[in-house]
């Protein structure tokens, strides 16, 4: 079914008529069942970084970046593209999502200090109880 799926959204035009979230919810749920397809992840952050303005909501973000590091798949552009976005929506993650924005980014070896830089960390000092 996943090798199915994926094959035919390879396969689509455009991704065009994907909402940022079913982007990041299509790769979270391959990463999640731990079934590579790395045309698939391509084909979605290729969208994903023409589309990133589009990304509104931090834990679409963090759910895309971490599937994508998740899986071994490290498009250094789509990490650096979504740099802005990550670090405007920095007040709206809540721990898992600053969790996992962490380690996406680690995972993927890509340096971003405009990201992971003194607000990041008091946001992160902020909620240091909710973290286990």
């Amino acid at each position: 079914l996943f090798e199915k799926l994926a094959n035919h959204i390879v396969k689509t035009d455009s991704l065009n008529q994907f909402y940022p979230q079913a982007l990041s919810k299509i790769v979270w749920a391959y990463a999640t069942a731990r079934v590579h397809h790395p045309k698939l992840f391509q084909k979605v952050a290729d969208a994903a970084i023409q589309r990133e303005r589009e990304f509104s909501n931090s834990q679409h973000v963090a759910n895309l970046l971490w599937a994508n590091a998740a899986m071994g798949i490290v498009d250094k552009q789509l990490f650096l593209s979504f740099v802005p976005t990550a670090a405007k929506l920095i007040n709206t993650y809540n721990n898992q999502g600053l969790a996992n924005i962490a380690w996406a980014y680690a995972v993927a070896g890509v340096d971003a200090p405009t990201l992971f830089n003194a607000h990041f960390i008091n946001k992160c000092v902020a909620k240091e109880d909710g973290f286990e």
